[in-house]
């Protein structure tokens, strides 16, 4: 049976993903002073994130029309899945659901779902390629949704970033009281709840103290990490990136951990040097 991953642009693809075949990409859009700011290929973080440090003003995203999902869904393929960025920090999921339902109307036997990741970033990609597996191997359309949906429930999203004021100014942050401790160099660490709300986990003073207090959680949290993948997304911090991913592999075995760059609405929220990591 053939098949089809629509990840709105939260998403990061890996090089593998997009070679593939099997993913498309819903583009959100941002806003920065009036310019509007498309999340595709065409995405230049560097000048972003300068755009960001020099506007007096909060950035902006819009998700995918109704409309634009349901044209990337009515793609031909026997089964087809939306992944989108948590129902509870954007207007995505409600957009593709509504995409899904304009298409079965015209389409009634269409085979179709849309996952709510209740993560971001790298928290999609590992959905989208949890959906892949379980293609591969061969199940039925409503058992890859159900082992899919019990997968989203097992799984976390940290985060630790520079600055939380993209996400307070966009209003992401109303479980988290409020914070002000710049000129003390605390740096909260941040986590999910189930329902794909953000929470503060802990603090630390200093980006690397913060990293360790996160890592240490992620350590206490995953169970059998030999039969997960963990995913590490980077808004321009490499470096930092791997140094996390050598920490957490000396004191874990994961299946695998890959590291990818943040696209544009990762960046918008993660800032120049945000650490997101879900397993």
């Amino acid at each position: 049976m053939s098949f089809k991953i629509v990840i709105d642009s939260c998403g990061e693809l890996t090089e593998e993903m997009k070679a593939s075949g099997y993913y498309e990409t819903a583009s959100l859009t941002m806003q920065v002073d009036g310019e509007t700011i498309v999340d595709d290929e065409t995405f230049d973080q560097a000048d972003f994130l300068k755009k960001v440090a020099m506007s007096p003003n909060c950035p902006k995203s819009s998700c995918p029309s109704p409309e634009a999902y349901r044209e990337a869904f009515d793609c031909g393929a026997d089964h087809v899945y939306g992944v989108t960025l948590s129902a509870n920090l954007s207007g995505s999921y409600n957009s593709a659901e509504l995409g899904m339902n304009l298409l079965k109307e015209k389409k009634p036997d269409t085979k179709g779902y849309v996952f709510n990741s209740c993560s971001a970033s790298v928290g999609e990609t590992l959905i989208g390629m949890k959906i892949q597996e379980c293609e591969e191997k061969g199940m039925y359309f409503e058992e890859v949704v159900r082992t899919v949906e019990n997968y989203i429930a097992s799984q976390k999203t940290w985060f630790v970033l520079e600055n939380l004021e993209t996400l307070r100014k966009n209003g992401r942050l109303s479980k988290v009281k409020a914070f002000v401790a710049t000129a003390l160099r605390i740096k909260p660490v941040m986590t999910s709840t189930p329902e794909g709300e953000i929470v503060q986990l802990g603090q630390a003073r200093g980006m690397n103290k913060a990293l360790v207090k996160m890592v240490d959680n992620i350590l206490e949290y995953v169970e059998k990490p030999e039969d997960r993948i963990l995913a590490i997304s980077h808004c321009n911090c490499r470096e930092r990136a791997m140094m996390v991913r050598d920490e957490i592999e000396k004191r874990a075995n994961f299946k695998s951990i890959f590291i990818v760059d943040t696209a544009g609405i990762s960046s918008m929220y993660a800032n120049d040097g945000g650490i997101i990591i879900v397993a």
